[in-house]
């Protein structure tokens, strides 16, 4: 486990890496607002256990580098400064340098690419989910895909019908974040894209809130966070068995 800078986009991206010595696939990880902490890095190392290589993507490498906030408001107000200056060009730039470094390293180049997002991450996870090299992705609690792209444009929901691999969608039924009218619209674009729900899925974990999967947040809920966990690694070792 380390601290790997990769150059080729606009800025050096400080990425978090972890292997184990045969990885049956590689993960690209996308933070919460609150950087690559040590949250993230414990999901690194979890998924290391089961088997996978880790790459945490930074997501602010153009205005906060390095960035590590806590879950409190002062860390909240800092990463939301750092997340509206976040474009989707910027950010396929980023999976742009992260594909030709993989390119580069012979014992990671032929594993089968995941991806995994919280947050922030969630929502940056269907722009990941579109690309063609990603053979499975899974957005947690991705708010305002219905609305919003970063940097403009269409919202980011209509990426749906351009998703080319499998996208797993968790949603937290009481998640202040994301109102009902957001997650029916996932629900109902995700039906469009995929009417056999075979690669295109939404679950919604009961009486969760925004965050649920994460330890040091106030919505954690181990229910919810232990169904989710697993949905992801199943999901990660049918890709891997292919």
């Amino acid at each position: 486990m380390a601290w790997l800078a990769i150059s080729g986009s606009q800025v050096p991206l400080r990425c978090w890496f972890e292997r184990p010595p045969q990885p049956r696939s590689l993960v690209l990880v996308l933070p919460e607002v609150f950087g690559i902490n040590s949250w993230l890095r414990d999901v690194a190392s979890r998924l290391v256990a089961a088997g996978h290589g880790v790459l945490v993507m930074p997501l602010f490498a153009r205005t906060a580098p390095a960035l590590d906030v806590g879950y409190d408001a002062a860390g909240l107000a800092e990463g939301r400064q750092h997340r509206d200056a976040v474009t989707a060009a910027g950010f396929q730039s980023d999976v742009d340098a992260v594909m030709s470094w993989l390119a580069q390293e012979p014992e990671l180049a032929h594993l089968p690419l995941a991806g995994l997002g919280f947050c922030f991450g969630g929502h940056l996870a269907w722009h990941l989910a579109a690309r063609p090299e990603l053979k499975a992705t899974v957005s947690f609690y991705g708010a305002r895909v219905s609305t919003f792209s970063p940097g403009g444009g269409p919202p980011t929901l209509q990426l749906a019908a351009e998703i080319p691999g499998r996208l797993l969608v968790w949603l937290g039924a009481d998640d202040p974040l994301m109102p009902a009218d957001e997650q029916q619209a996932i629900g109902s674009a995700l039906r469009a894209a995929d009417p056999s729900a075979e690669r295109l899925q939404c679950r919604i974990a009961p009486a969760a809130g925004h965050g649920f999967m994460c330890s040091q947040r106030s919505d954690f809920q181990p229910g919810a966070a232990q169904q989710g966990w697993q949905s992801l690694l199943e999901l990660f070792g049918q890709i891997a068995e292919v």
